[in-house]
């Protein structure tokens, strides 16, 4: 068949160039569209370019409009910042303006300028910062009333054995605790609504990197010991004598990760403030460190020669830890660096920051103390501050002979809280009561306040941050042994709410 279209051909049909009537690749049509085709791949090359031009080079999209409106500016995490400041600032004006109004409602004196307002907002703002960070201590020791009989304690969730570990959440809205027969409780401090966290299957539990019990241990115990829940609310961790530290997600309440590595039960744990580092002590005598975000192990503290029993932590890389070997050590994380403290006591069992240089202990023998950075002997001892009652000696407390170290148990100091960046503090035992204590300024000393009644062993305290309320956990039994039991106590978390003049 022959072409119609002479123009296409390259020349006269029936010739070539070299003079061949036979054959001539001209007339085939694949060789006579070539420089068709050859402009057709320039096009096409040509909307390749295009298409580079504007997708590629634009992040990909179908045109440059659609891709402006898709791949809009995400917030950088200074910029979140900025814009939380300036909210934080324009609700402290408003607030202001509204207190202002008030007063000039009552004929009192108010804001002549604008300026004014702001200065006064600048400096309720940099107050506000420096407690925070634990560099200003507020006073509110003095402004708590005297609790009335009838204002004591309340059960605010209920226990099936003894509440081992409490903490609250940031926003002091939501509590954690839990027991030893490993329930883990979530819930609302208003209405004390509780909800339950739900163990996953062995098998689940090695897909989340739980591995099998090393030494006596055969299986995995379910007793928790520790809680500590970070500071934006996202995350609790738990540990106990399965000697792994569990992560938990705590808007749907599952369980997300298991950090193995500890030889020994998991005895305490505690989230630095403001990150997702997490510290984790252990009685095999090591603290470790943890990146909650990216669910990895980051390095090991250690220093005590006997069981960690307790551990603090504020916004600075530095970790307080007690134990069984009578001594305190606070752990500088970034130095790599430790300082000592040596106790006179058989066994410090719990201990938490007062602020970044002073901090406050609690004992086997009864005692607490107050220390200071700059001293490694204790700057003030209340002894004997838990002292057994004549209710709990006629009969309530039973075992009260069996005692650990010469020391009776119901008399040692279980645990010892404060509220964060003031100078109200608590402590608890197995005496039956909880006792308020007033810390003074440059290592004065502690002075009591007041004695709130609690039957049972105090093994937890937790401080609201505005200082209005105060949780235990209490239990019939020692957090950490049997050495004592009082079938009078009632196994939960206890809530006391507090006065402020």
């Amino acid at each position: 068949m022959k072409n119609k279209n002479p123009r296409k051909m390259g020349g006269p049909p029936g010739k070539n160039k070299r003079g061949s009537s036979k054959f001539s690749m001209n007339r085939d049509p694949f060789f006579s569209n070539s420089k068709r085709r050859k402009k057709d791949e320039d096009e096409v090359i040509e909307s390749e370019e295009e298409e580079l031009d504007g997708g590629i080079l634009n992040s990909g999209g179908e045109s440059g409009e659609e891709e402006e409106e898709e791949l809009e500016p995400e917030e950088t995490a200074e910029e979140k910042r900025q814009r939380i400041a300036k909210q934080v600032v324009e609700n402290l004006r408003k607030r202001e303006k509204e207190l202002e109004d008030e007063e000039d409602e009552e004929g009192e004196r108010v804001f002549e300028k604008e300026g004014e307002r702001d200065s006064f907002v600048a400096k309720k703002l940099m107050q506000q910062q420096l407690e925070d960070s634990g560099r200003l201590r507020r006073a509110i020791a003095s402004r708590v009333q005297k609790p009335e009989s009838v204002d004591g304690f309340e059960i605010l969730v209920k226990h099936r054995q003894s509440v081992t570990a409490i903490c609250l959440s940031d926003n002091d809205s939501k509590g954690f605790s839990a027991s030893k027969d490993g329930t883990i409780l979530h819930w609302d401090v208003d209405s004390g609504k509780a909800e339950r966290y739900q163990w996953p299957n062995e098998e689940i539990l090695r897909s989340h990197g739980s591995k099998n019990p090393e030494g006596r241990a055969t299986k995995h115990s379910r007793n928790v010991l520790a809680l500590s829940v970070s500071t934006d609310g996202r995350y609790l961790a738990s540990g106990g004598l399965d000697r792994h530290v569990h992560l938990w997600d705590t808007r749907t309440r599952e369980h997300i990760q298991a950090f193995p590595g500890h030889k020994g039960p998991v005895s305490c744990l505690t989230f630095r403030q403001g990150s997702s580092e997490l510290f984790s002590g252990s009685f095999d005598r090591s603290i470790k460190i943890w990146n909650v975000e990216d669910r990895a192990y980051m390095s090991t503290l250690f220093g005590h020669q006997s069981e960690v029993l307790a551990i603090d932590c504020l916004w600075q890389e530095r970790v307080l830890a007690v134990g069984r070997d009578r001594s305190m050590q606070l752990f500088k994380v970034h130095d790599e660096s430790r300082l000592i403290f040596r106790s006179s006591t058989s066994s410090l069992e719990c201990c938490c920051f007062i602020d970044n240089s002073e901090f406050l202990s609690g004992s086997d023998d009864g005692n607490i103390a107050l220390w200071g950075i700059q001293k490694k002997k204790p700057v003030y001892i209340v002894k004997n501050a838990h002292a057994l009652s004549t209710d709990v000696n006629n009969g309530e407390l039973k075992d009260r002979g069996r005692n650990y170290n010469g020391h009776i148990a119901s008399s040692w100091v279980s645990s010892v809280g404060v509220c964060r960046g003031s100078d109200l503090a608590a402590s608890g035992a197995g005496n039956g009561s909880v006792h308020l204590w007033a810390i003074e300024g440059a290592g004065k000393g502690i002075r009591p306040l007041y004695d709130l009644p609690l039957i049972g062993f105090v093994n937890s305290l937790a401080f609201a941050k505005s200082g209005k309320f105060l949780v235990a956990g209490v239990g019939q039994e020692p957090r950490l042994g049997r050495w004592g039991h009082n079938s009078a106590a009632r196994n939960g978390v206890a809530i006391q709410r507090l006065k402020l003049l």
